[in-house]
């Protein structure tokens, strides 16, 4: 699944290679790899396959869930999609409260106790998924875990979220995607192992 799922990436240009004129990370990170999953979403047979595949991993190492919850913003289609494919209710996490209304950050009805599965469409420092997983425990939710679309794989990021106490599972990795990304000629063999040795790096 993870070459599948880093082919259709590579196909819809949803990944940027630019080892010689890295991209700003969210975190400041300059990188030679940018990875934009919203593109997925204009992809109906990439969104189909990634779908399916988001709900086969949530049956497989998430049997008891009982709702999904995506991250905003990105999450969020991909847990309603999912959610809709699963027969299960789904809500989301803002960044912050609003600061109108019911001045929610959780959106949607959880009841305390509910068995929730975290969608998320990208894992890089782990920051904004394990964020999101506090906010849910403080309302008391039982988190089971992550799902995302993609990983970097950052030592870093593993690290935190092992820490958090949870456990990520994505359809494909930065090891996945480099290797697919030279066979089909995305990028020369010696950004191969250039991107990775970037990555171990962090």
């Amino acid at each position: 699944m993870e070459k599948v799922i880093a082919h259709e990436l590579l196909r819809i240009g949803a990944v940027f290679l630019r080892p010689e004129e890295p991209f700003t990370w969210a975190s400041g990170i300059k990188s030679p790899i940018y990875c934009d999953n919203r593109l997925t979403l204009s992809s109906p047979a990439t969104r189909d396959i990634i779908e399916a595949s988001l709900a086969e991993t949530v049956k497989k190492y998430h049997p008891d869930c009982q709702m999904l919850m995506g991250t905003s913003t990105a999450g969020i289609a991909h847990a309603a999609i999912t959610a809709t494919l699963l027969n299960l209710p789904m809500g989301y996490v803002r960044g912050e409260a609003k600061t109108h209304g019911r001045t929610n950050r959780i959106e949607g009805r959880m009841e305390p106790g509910t068995k929730v599965v975290v969608i998320e469409d990208l894992i890089s420092t782990g920051g904004s998924a394990i964020e999101v997983v506090e906010a849910l425990r403080e309302a008391g939710a039982e988190v089971l875990g992550i799902v995302s679309i993609f990983t970097y794989g950052i030592k870093k990021g593993l690290d935190r979220i092992a820490a958090a106490g949870t456990v990520n599972h994505s359809l494909s990795n930065l090891d996945a995607l480099v290797e697919v990304a030279a066979q089909e000629g995305y990028i020369g063999p010696q950004w191969k192992e250039k991107i990775i040795e970037f990555r171990d790096s962090l």
